[in-house]
């Protein structure tokens, strides 16, 4: 009988290790193998990395002007473009929970952004703040000067406000979820022992949100990076430094064939994002506790 067990479990284990396969097999070859490869080229130099050159491949782009300046405008996005997007998202979800106004219609277009083609939806940016778009004409016909919304540092606002309106409407709909699976008997506990709205917001609604932050945190910061074809369609390969980011870095140095530099630019940004997610994951759960 013992044997009879031993060898329904080995079945069982085999079983599953087989209907695993393909996805384990799927998961080396196209993104361990890769990463390893990645990683050997970021320390040698040459065509098919001919030499071991240590960290001197991390030193060059380190100092280079070109990576700094993509990694401190991708910081300062994902900064201010995740932190605004989650702020206004929670503000919105929150009004909606108390039955705003017209709440029912606006459910309805949350979701819009996530469905309109991007090539349409940069078409009409383009329309508004080219050189020779509707706002320029509308401030010269005013007496206003010409803004330079794509072709200078206005650029960055622009790709901002495109990556806030793409990203809002999921952000709302994650945190709306999340507020309504806090039970209202929380809520009416506080207020019978005297607690005002501030004291639930602190008390009740932030601790207990904190996974559905965590959640929106990242698919914002999975949402900034893509917004890489944004930036693209609007600026070309090489856009108005303000909107240069990692991307570019990294695609240019793709079409020069400089794996090298590439694979350490690519490390790099895992790491940090590996690091970043790591710190929210282990925030929202300090905070959930507390």
């Amino acid at each position: 009988m013992k044997n009879r067990y031993h060898l329904l479990e080995r079945r069982k284990k085999l079983t599953g290790l087989l209907l695993a396969a393909p996805v384990l097999l799927g998961t080396f070859v196209f993104f361990l193998l890769p990463f390893a490869i990645c990683v050997k080229y970021s320390f040698t130099f040459g065509v098919g990395g001919a030499y071991f050159v240590g960290f001197d491949n991390y030193k060059e782009v380190f100092s280079s002007y070109a990576f700094q300046l993509a990694a401190a405008n991708t910081l300062r996005f994902l900064v201010i473009g995740v932190t605004l997007n989650l702020v206004l998202s929670f503000f919105i979800a929150l009004l909606i929970k108390k039955g705003l106004a017209g709440s029912r219609f606006f459910r309805y277009i949350l979701l819009l952004p996530l469905v309109l083609p991007i090539a349409s939806v940069v078409m009409v940016i383009q329309v508004f703040f080219a050189e020779t778009g509707i706002i320029n004409h509308w401030l010269i016909s005013i007496g206003v000067p010409m803004v330079q919304w794509l072709e200078g540092s206005n650029a960055f606002y622009v790709l901002l406000g495109l990556y806030i309106w793409k990203s809002f409407g999921y952000s709302v709909i994650l945190l709306l979820s999340g507020l309504n699976t806090i039970p209202e008997e929380f809520y009416q506990t506080a207020a019978v022992e005297g607690a005002g709205s501030l004291q639930k917001l602190v008390s009740i609604t932030l601790p207990m949100m904190a996974p559905h932050f965590f959640l929106a945190a990242v698919m914002g910061i999975v949402n900034a990076f893509k917004s890489y074809r944004e930036a693209f369609l609007l600026g070309g390969k090489h856009p108005h430094d303000s909107i240069y980011m990692i991307q570019h870095f990294l695609n240019n140095n793709f079409e020069n064939l400089n794996y090298q530099k590439l694979s350490v630019a690519a490390i790099l940004l895992f790491l940090v994002l590996f690091f970043l997610l790591c710190g929210l994951y282990l925030l929202q759960n300090r905070y959930r506790e507390e």
